[in-house]
């Protein structure tokens, strides 16, 4: 009897094989996962603009309806990689560390006409894009401003003149090392990205005003402190 009982676990160990494959699935479809799911909660920056930033917007331009009152629309991260043609594990790198910064998978841009100048034919892979909206842009948002922005090398505030005259705002990010996310020891190379903050604002001293309060530095002024 003693005997069975110390084969029974060698025997029972079936269960904990399929356990595992389990955990490995849970794995592969973690932060990056393409079909993102809606999270929990409420992001902070969210729960601001609704309460602070709506109402003095409003107060500020005289906007009485507050559909009137400006707001983002999504955020969308882009890098361009020329060489992505030759080396494609160099764009594998980047589409994994936008995965890991915005926390969704990024897409695979491929060039829309041949440039024989750049020995460059149509259908190739030239970069790779992430489009951010709702809860995942908030949260973007919040550790681009208050934790990213802040590790820049000699910063001395972001620029106030690259708005395209609609409202929308784009800047350019020379390292992706600012982000936290980042692991020194994984990077490949290091390269930049594009950073556009859409806004439905349809004029740039509403957005300007509108990145003002989400505690935007903008150069030259002492950016607002979000509650």
């Amino acid at each position: 009897m003693a005997e069975t009982k110390e084969k029974a676990p060698k025997g029972g160990g079936k269960p904990q094989k399929a356990e595992g494959k389990g955990k490995d699935k849970g794995g592969a479809a973690g932060a990056t996962d393409p079909a993102p799911k809606a999270v929990e909660g409420t992001p902070r920056l969210k729960t601001y603009y609704d309460k602070v930033i709506r109402p003095n917007l409003a107060k500020e331009f005289g906007l009485s309806n507050t559909h009137q009152v400006p707001r983002i629309l999504k955020v969308v991260l882009n890098v361009g990689m020329g060489e992505a043609a030759r080396t494609p594990k160099m764009l594998d790198a980047v589409v994994d560390e936008l995965g890991v910064i915005t926390g969704q998978k990024a897409t695979i841009r491929r060039s829309k006409k041949a440039i024989a100048n750049f020995n460059l034919r149509a259908g190739l892979p030239v970069g790779a894009t992430v489009t951010l909206r709702n809860a995942r842009m908030y949260e973007f948002l919040d550790r681009f401003i208050n934790i990213a922005v802040p590790r820049i090398r000699d910063f001395r505030g972001l620029p106030n003149k690259s708005f395209d005259g609609r409202g929308n705002y784009t800047l350019g990010i020379k390292e992706q090392m600012i982000f936290p996310e980042i692991d020194f020891d994984k990077v490949e190379k290091i390269h930049g990205m594009d950073i556009t903050i859409v806004t439905n604002a349809g004029r740039d001293d509403l957005a300007m005003s509108l990145l003002r309060e989400f505690g935007w530095p903008f150069r030259g002024e002492t950016p607002l402190r979000v509650a």
